[in-house]
């Protein structure tokens, strides 16, 4: 059984005190009553779910997986998922940041994502199904048809159905321009889907009536590549305008596929023969309601990571406390005992302090850009909105790469710490090494968000999040620069800051004469870019440590690990920028034969 202890000290340090979202949050069209005291109570109460129904059933679903009945073609999920799935219906929390027109409780994405980092510590393998569910309501939301948001939105929102993403091809992958499903019109409105999907996360299971498919397709009169996809929505079963069930639709998993972790979730080949769906939004048009979809399904992603890494920093610390090995290189700590807890040994503590440095960073990290979709849906003025959605649209794929990237770093680390009891099954560090693989894979692998970091976001964009982000850390290290408990940290932050902007003028000039120059810097320059962000929201953190309410330890802890990531991880930029310099010509073309 898993054992995880939701660090809600620290979530609200990370929320109220490091970004002062109280304050952001009631300044927000409809968000008076999103006080810090209504937001604890939520996530007090979120996280004795967490800790009583999804933790239980995390390893034991690992061992069992999911069951697939061929002559039904229907998935069983294993023991005690579907009745947690029920009581996470019932309890209202699958509507927990939908609007309240949609049958939402309209909180904050910000309360969401620290809801969301729970569920993933406890158990990453269930929270894939409420995770593609909520970017199908973003979707729907978006751009669905009135009649759409209250038949299909408004059952994904009280959590009777359940929503997927289906994308994915056997011959397309990551370029959609090359799918092949189509939707032939039948003259009343609907569509006859047929294609083939896979790796459709909760293509198929138990936990709901009907599965809602947002599946992208093409029309018989669409132009080629990208520009010419559609989105529709393929329900499980048929559904009528009234929203009433029809029958069985010819949408239908055709097999599971056996995997390396998240082993609970169903990921599925999905078959679609003349099945009867709906156009969402306008024809050829489907790229923009997937990437709703996807913008809100990468920042959960990332999200992932922090969960994942969070469960690895509990149980090693545990275990570094606890297990006696040797004897420290100074003496012994506990000469009372055979042996001193391996925590008093340098590198397990380096080991240790790099979990906690990723883990505490990258929840501000995942909280800010959560603070930023807030802002851009509810700010009352239109230019702060705009300024949001900048900015969150920049960090994205910072957020999904680094926490994903630093997730495998973390989970390493904790499994290294048990040593080979961390590689059997019965201490649980092996489960998050394999359930965290698949993070860095799925909506987008981190070459695909370093793309579209640099390709996109920064050169296409003319790096309009880039520089109000590099404004930003500018105005807080000139605030701070006269405060002497600061000094350590503002220095790099700003030196590394200066030099995030000076790499990417030299990338730009560089990928004038030569495009392929953006290639080949693209993953060192994410990197580049997580380091830096995160050094930026450690010193913020330090400089939020007097006014919170957090212990002298906790606030000592702070200092430490901040200290710990400027000195021993920030450097890693120097490597990056030299793996940039040295340019797409020590990547040489490579033979076939």
């Amino acid at each position: 059984m898993t054992t995880y202890k939701a660090p809600l000290d620290d979530m609200r340090f990370a929320l109220f005190d490091v970004l002062d979202g109280e304050a952001v949050l009631t300044g927000l069209e409809g968000g008076e009553e999103h006080s810090r005291e209504l937001i604890d109570t939520v996530i007090d109460e979120f996280a004795r779910f967490a800790e009583e129904v999804l933790a239980p059933v995390n390893a034991s679903g690992d061992a069992e997986g999911c069951h697939f009945d061929k002559a039904t073609r229907t998935v069983t999920t294993p023991k005690g998922f579907k009745e947690a799935y029920r009581r996470y219906a019932e309890d209202g929390w699958a509507g927990l940041t939908a609007s309240i027109e949609a049958g939402g409780q309209g909180l904050p994405a910000a309360v969401g994502t620290l809801t969301k980092e729970m569920i993933d510590s406890a158990n990453t393998a269930w929270g894939i199904y409420p995770l593609l569910s909520h970017g199908a309501i973003d979707a729907i939301a978006h751009h669905g048809d009135d009649w759409q948001k209250e038949v299909f939105l408004k059952r994904i929102v009280d959590g009777s159905w359940t929503g997927t993403m289906c994308l994915t091809e056997p011959q397309a992958g990551s370029d959609l321009g090359l799918l092949k499903t189509r939707a032939e019109p039948n003259g009343d409105g609907s569509y006859r889907v047929s294609g083939t999907k896979i790796f459709i996360s909760a293509g198929e299971h138990d936990f709901a009536e009907n599965i809602v498919h947002l599946v992208l397709a093409r029309l018989p009169d669409a132009p080629a590549g990208s520009r010419g996809i559609s989105m529709l929505v393929v329900p499980k079963f048929k559904v009528n305008k009234d929203g009433s069930l029809g029958e069985r639709n010819s949408a239908a998993a055709g097999a599971i596929e056996h995997k390396m972790g998240i082993r609970g979730a169903a990921t599925c080949v999905m078959n679609f023969d003349e099945a009867e769906g709906w156009l969402i939004g306008a024809p050829h048009k489907g790229l923009m309601a997937m990437f709703t979809m996807m913008n809100s399904a990468r920042l959960g992603v990332g999200v992932q990571g922090l969960g994942l890494s969070e469960a690895a920093l509990q149980g090693s610390l545990r275990y570094a406390l606890d297990r006696l090995q040797m004897r420290a290189l100074s003496g012994p700590r506990m000469p009372e005992k055979p042996a001193d807890p391996i925590v008093v040994h340098p590198d397990v503590r380096r080991m240790l302090l790099t979990q906690r440095a990723f883990v505490e960073g990258g929840r501000v990290l995942a909280a800010y850009a959560s603070l930023q979709s807030d802002i851009e849906a509810r700010h009352p003025d239109a230019q702060t909105r705009q300024q949001a959605g900048e900015l969150l649209s920049f960090l994205i794929p910072i957020a999904k790469g680094l926490l994903t990237e630093s997730a495998q770093e973390c989970t390493k680390e904790a499994l290294q710490i048990f040593g080979g009891h961390g590689y059997i099954v019965e201490h649980g560090m092996e489960q998050l090494v394999r359930d965290a693989r698949i993070i860095t894979l799925y909506e987008g692998t981190t070459q695909i968000q370093a793309l579209d970091l640099l390709g996109r976001k920064v050169m296409q964009l003319q790096g309009a999040g880039l520089k109000r982000f590099l404004d930003e850390i500018g105005t807080f290290c000139r605030e701070h620069a006269g405060d002497d408990s600061l000094k350590a940290l503002v220095g790099p932050v700003a030196t590394a800051a200066t030099a995030w902007g000076e790499l990417t003028r030299g990338i730009a000039a560089r990928a004038q004469a030569n495009p392929e120059e953006l290639g080949a810097a693209a993953m060192d320059y994410l990197y580049f870019s997580g380091y830096v962000t995160l050094a930026y929201f450690w010193a913020r953190s330090v400089a939020a440590l007097d006014r919170s309410r957090l212990s002298a330890s906790a606030r000592q802890a702070k200092r430490d690990t901040a200290a710990f990531y400027m000195a021993r991880i920030l450097p890693r930029i120097h490597l990056h920028k030299a793996g940039i310099d040295a340019g797409v010509a020590t990547l040489p073309e490579i033979a076939g034969d």
